[in-house]
């Protein structure tokens, strides 16, 4: 199948995923769940494309794999956080209902749909792989392979440290400092934007390289400009009042490696 015609059952997939989650909602009167439907919506990409997918067949089912590992923790994590045991909406969809009024349901339809231009973009990467018709394996794959490795590893330490952290009923309203939280601001992000480089290393040889290179690209706009980092940043200002000084004292993305100043 062609890129173009997959790129079209995972919009057609990803349309159908949101309109029934927006229903959802409306039953429920909590959008939350839309935190979670986007990286579901990449595990359902990520099947589509090593069924569909014209390379090397290892090599796009491997890749599958590691797509869905990792869209799946993500689903997880984002469940445990922001949905499990909760009873009232996430504040930040409270407001938009509030602001919204009796047009709520109608543009949060629209808001649910945008996560499905989302799955769209953020499926391309994954092309990369999945059409190299390239022999598996090649040195790339095994560079690719330990590239994952490590930003999963880094991602899911980072997001463990903080939620230890927001645990302790000690630390309520402080900046955590923990392991990786004292190299970077946000390693959870930054480990997060280095898993896309796998998707690259893995389309070495491949005609749709420039799909895979998309991934880090498309994610540093959406981590500094679109969502993530800003809203982040802006909000822990606000609530923490060391916050000023760990702005000043730490990175905010790339990690420093080789000076650590203490708290």
């Amino acid at each position: 199948m062609s890129a173009g015609m997959l790129i079209l059952y995972i919009a057609g997939f990803a349309a159908v995923l949101m309109t029934l989650l927006w229903i959802w909602q409306v039953l429920k009167k909590d959008a939350t769940i839309v935190d979670v439907g986007w990286s579901v919506g990449l595990i359902g990409a990520a099947i589509l494309i090593a069924r569909y997918g014209a390379g090397d067949p290892v090599r796009r089912t491997l890749f599958a794999i590691l797509s869905i590992v990792w869209a799946g923790r993500l689903a997880a994590y984002l469940y445990l956080t922001r949905i499990y045991g909760r009873r009232t909406e996430d504040g930040r969809y409270a407001r938009m209902r509030a602001a919204m009024g009796t047009w709520a349901h109608a543009g949060f339809f629209a808001f649910f749909h945008a996560q499905t231009l989302f799955v769209v973009v953020f499926s391309i990467p994954f092309l990369g792989p999945a059409m190299n018709t390239h022999p598996f394996p090649t040195i790339w794959d095994i560079i690719a392979i330990i590239i994952w490795a490590a930003a999963m590893t880094g991602e899911w330490t980072a997001d463990y440290q903080l939620h230890r952290f927001r645990s302790n009923p000690a630390t309520k309203g402080k900046t955590c400092r923990d392991g990786l939280w004292n190299y970077s601001r946000h390693p959870n992000y930054f480990f997060e934007w280095l898993h896309w480089f796998a998707y690259i290393a893995a389309s070495v040889h491949s005609a749709y390289l420039p799909a895979a290179i998309s991934g880090p690209i498309i994610m540093i706009l959406f981590l500094f400009f679109i969502t993530g980092i800003p809203h982040t940043e802006k909000q822990a200002a606000s609530t923490r009042s060391d916050y000023t000084r760990y702005m000043r004292e730490v990175p905010m993305f790339i990690p420093r490696l080789f000076r650590r100043r203490q708290p």
